[in-house]
């Protein structure tokens, strides 16, 4: 099935709209990652808000939430193009990435409630689970997404690895890079921003293309 005859099912102008949102959520992300890493810290390490003080903290966690929104737009973006095909595989796949974002996204919230707390700490304890549950089911479903796209072979060239690539990406390299230095960690959530704002401007070029 191809991308184009997949796409006429859904009002025009569905995927170049998810897919503006999700391009922008990606860069702003990214941005965002960026200003974390190399802002001037308000609070120690043992804080979980580092290196924002609680209010700043709360502020971020927030914009979080409504940028993941964005996210979760370019993930039923992709579903909307077919380009995994019919498969009960693809659409398990599909999923599990948009519940994992969307669980990502209500942890982000919740992670505002322990925002002056420092390790060890149940709550924090439980964010990290949270954290950890969300990101494997976005990462499993996306590999499976990607490994449905390349078999249907729908979209061509570099297009046909983006799904896989931002499904591995969360194994390797960002899920080691979480465990080590703060910076290496809010750069390699950068670079996963990236390649959904990436996913965006695909989604906003294939309504109408094969």
């Amino acid at each position: 099935m191809s991308v184009e005859l997949e796409a006429r099912r859904y009002p025009q102008g569905v995927l170049p709209w998810a897919g503006r949102l999700c391009m922008w959520a990606g860069l702003l992300g990214a941005v965002s990652g960026i200003y974390l890493a190399f802002v001037t810290p308000a609070v120690g390490p043992e804080q979980f808000s580092y290196p924002l003080d609680g209010s700043q903290f709360a502020l971020i966690q927030t914009w979080f939430v409504v940028q993941h929104v964005g996210l979760i737009l370019g993930l039923l973006g992709l579903w909307v193009t077919g380009t995994a095909g019919p498969s009960r595989f693809a659409r398990l796949g599909h999923i599990a990435a948009v519940a994992g974002i969307t669980l990502l996204t209500l942890t982000e919230l919740a992670a505002i409630l322990a925002a002056d707390t420092s390790a060890p700490s149940t709550l924090i304890t439980l964010l990290e689970v949270g954290y950890g549950i969300s990101s494997a089911l976005v990462g499993v479903g996306l590999v499976t997404v990607g490994i449905s796209v390349l078999r249907h072979k729908n979209w061509s060239g570099w297009r046909r690895f983006l799904p896989l690539a931002l499904g591995v990406y969360v194994f390797v390299p960002m899920t080691p890079a979480l465990s080590g230095p703060f910076v290496a960690a809010r750069l390699a959530i950068t670079g996963w921003m990236l390649l959904f704002a990436l996913l965006g401007w695909v989604l906003y070029h294939s309504e109408g293309r094969p």
